[in-house]
């Protein structure tokens, strides 16, 4: 189906960048070319803080629009992208460019945990950051700032932010969560996901539903199986359906983002 009337950028969230041969949101670009979709990506840094994420965003959609003559985008943002991508529209004045944005597990009123995690000594904090950081630069981050970023997610800063990049009334926007069924759901975050869980309840590995709830919050999405869709699965991490099964819930999460763009084209974006 789809036909929609404005491209799709695809904003990836932190801890990874947009390359072309081992793509963050793997398979789910091309399902979305394949309904007739056009596809840009965001391509700013891994663990840029939001301002300069959003600051190097603004460059590249106003490269895009010159480039292609586009009018504006159908913006889907994965976790701290949805943030970058809200401080690019208020802050920045991309509002012009932006027709929605769909943000998929972003932090909007920051963490419980993290307000918790963030009273570790800040030194030992800063160190952790520090080679993070290092890290981040070999893989190609230009301006790492991995301690700015999580210190982001405090709620008492995540409030704030919202305070200063409302919602523009123009753009269309919503929100989407994903949980885990069971902390061993993911092995690359089922620490996190204890953690969590201990701390604010069911989690997608990093993020509660609370943490991500935000205008036109679409609800909560599970899986078919039992082992629930995690924060890297929501992004195609493992490249593969998450059941075979069919039923109420997500088997595929490359389903879920045809029925976001479908409804998008109903919509008439």
């Amino acid at each position: 189906m789809a036909n929609l009337r404005y491209p799709v950028l695809m904003v990836h969230g932190m801890g990874f960048r947009d390359r072309k041969h081992l793509c963050y949101w793997g398979r789910i670009p091309r399902a979305l070319e394949e309904l007739g979709c056009n596809i840009y990506f965001g391509n700013q840094d891994s663990n840029g803080s939001t301002e300069d994420n959003a600051l190097f965003l603004s460059k590249r959609i106003e490269q895009i629009v010159k480039e292609n003559n586009i009018d504006k985008f159908n913006v889907i943002a994965h976790s701290k992208g949805g943030l970058d991508m809200r401080y690019a529209i208020s802050t920045l004045g991309m509002n012009k460019y932006v027709a929605t944005l769909t943000t998929i597990d972003t932090p909007h009123n920051g963490s419980l945990t993290v307000d918790k995690l963030m009273r570790f000594p800040n030194f030992l904090i800063k160190i952790g950051c520090f080679f993070s950081d290092i890290w981040f630069r070999i893989l190609g981050d230009k301006k790492p700032n991995t301690y700015k970023v999580i210190s982001a997610f405090k709620t008492p800063v995540a409030e704030k932010f919202n305070h200063e990049n409302p919602d523009d009334p123009n753009i269309y926007y919503q929100s989407f969560s994903f949980v885990c069924k069971k902390v061993t759901s993911d092995m690359f975050l089922w620490i996190s996901n204890l953690i969590v869980r201990h701390v604010d309840g069911e989690n997608d590995g990093l993020l509660t539903p609370r943490d991500v709830r935000w205008t036109n919050f679409r609800g909560i999405y599970r899986s078919v199986s039992n082992r629930g869709i995690s924060h890297c699965d929501v992004v195609d991490m493992r490249r593969r359906p998450l059941s075979k099964k069919k039923g109420d819930g997500v088997s595929d999460i490359v389903d879920f983002y045809k029925d976001v763009v479908n409804e998008l084209a109903e919509m008439g974006y």
